[in-house]
């Protein structure tokens, strides 16, 4: 790995499975290769985490599976990783930053004991209208997103029934929320979390785009699954919301650059102060 100014550990979550999710990270970063190197962590594979001295930056990616369970060795890493992150900021006057996604969000949220991690009565899969709350609405992630805003979500367990009291004593809040369902009786899930000032994460796909999307669904049994689960019309729908540039693209565009930038300001900044 070339010796940059920033350095970026990309957390592989996805064990092995064939996935888009990988790649659209990697084209994200490449983004700032001006600014920061990177280099790839096999975490539920091969149970390797990055020694945290030597990165500046972490994106700790989706995976499939139940969030509520490991292997007991490469699970009990990670949310080592998690705490030993929390110490170095708070001992450390340049910090770490962290964007949890997905399968490590939800991982994130059962470790900060923040919420219920429950499985869906049915896959979430396809665009969805994601809502900001109060807290969202200043959050610097969020920056330059519509409210509400689109972004691809894909999962089979969500999290639900926030602990108030848990995120009022550790400072965390909720900055999105899945959209509003009068006609069933579900609960609401939560789609983003600041979990401190400098980690982050969110239930959906901020790094998914149109292309690797679309690729996804150019497998037939793919696409027969998703008709049959959704119906054609709503197929017909999520086909039109992923090529409008103001859905998908803009969310692609925006969120991991958003928090990519914020990062890297605050370490050169940091960084310069030390320096003087």
């Amino acid at each position: 790995m070339k010796k940059k100014s920033i350095t970026v550990a990309i957390l592989d979550m996805y064990n092995g499975e064939p996935n888009q999710g990988m790649r659209c990270i990697i084209d994200v970063v490449n983004r700032f290769a001006p600014f920061v190197c990177f280099k790839i962590f096999d975490v539920r594979g091969k149970c390797e985490l990055p020694e945290i001295d030597q990165f500046d930056i972490y994106i700790s990616s989706g995976g499939p599976g139940n969030p509520l369970e490991g292997d007991g060795e490469w699970d009990k890493k990670y949310y080592a990783f998690i705490d030993s992150i929390v110490k170095w900021n708070t001992e450390n006057p340049i910090k770490k930053h962290v964007l949890f996604i997905c399968h490590s969000f939800q991982m994130a949220c059962k470790h900060f004991g923040l919420a219920e991690i429950t499985k869906r009565n049915d896959t979430s899969f396809g665009v969805m209208t994601i809502h900001k709350t109060k807290d969202g609405l200043k959050d610097l992630l969020f920056e330059g997103l519509s409210d509400p805003f689109y972004a691809i979500d894909s999962r089979d367990y969500q999290v639900v029934q926030p602990k108030l009291s848990v995120f009022a004593k550790k400072g965390a809040k909720i900055i999105s929320l899945e959209k509003i369902r009068d006609h069933v009786q579900y609960e609401r899930a939560i789609m983003a979390v600041r979990f401190t000032d400098h980690l982050v994460g969110t239930q959906f796909h901020p790094e998914a785009d149109p292309i690797s999307f679309l690729s996804h669904l150019r497998n037939k049994e793919v696409k027969d699954k998703i008709r049959k689960m959704k119906g054609k019309r709503k197929f017909r729908n999520m086909l039109e919301d992923l090529v409008d540039d103001d859905k998908i693209y803009r969310t692609n565009e925006t969120l991991i650059p958003n928090f990519l930038r914020s990062a890297i300001t605050d370490l050169m900044q940091s960084k310069k102060i030390m320096s003087n």
